[in-house]
């Protein structure tokens, strides 16, 4: 029976041994997206106790703290994806944004030509619209 009792001691000094071998400080290179910021993992360890990987990134302006970062790369650092995002994902969301602002931009055009703005008269700072009733169940006004 006391093969199997657990040696305190043992354990303790096992641990102690273990706590003093080298980390990891430096990150692995993962990627880079099309701003130019890097990014960076410390994969987890579990047998030290780390259960989830250190991310971060470089961004491509040091003094640039509010640094802009595409959604997949965001993602990947938050721990919301596993894997890092390809480039051919990145192009391609890349096409697709640009397509969007391509055909939001021929909206706004198009409306822009044939709406024209209906006439209000303000009273204070909210708008009285002519085809619309002041007071419900009586004709709107006629000028």
């Amino acid at each position: 029976m006391a093969d199997k009792k657990r040696d305190l001691i043992k354990i303790i000094f096992q641990n102690f041994f273990k706590s003093l071998r080298p980390r990891q400080f430096r990150g692995n290179y993962i990627g880079e997206d099309y701003f130019g910021n890097k990014y960076y993992e410390i994969p987890a360890n579990p047998s030290i106790g780390k259960r989830k990987p250190s991310r971060w990134f470089e961004p491509a302006d040091k003094e640039a703290f509010d640094q802009e970062l595409t959604a997949e790369w965001e993602a990947w650092l938050r721990g919301r994806r596993d894997a890092p995002p390809t480039k051919e994902e990145l192009i391609q969301n890349l096409q697709i944004m640009e397509m969007k602002k391509r055909n939001a931009e021929k909206l706004e055009a198009k409306y822009k030509k044939n709406t024209s703005a209906p006439s209000t008269s303000t009273i204070g700072t909210y708008p009285k619209y002519e085809e619309f009733e002041i007071i419900p169940n009586k004709d709107p006004e006629k000028k």
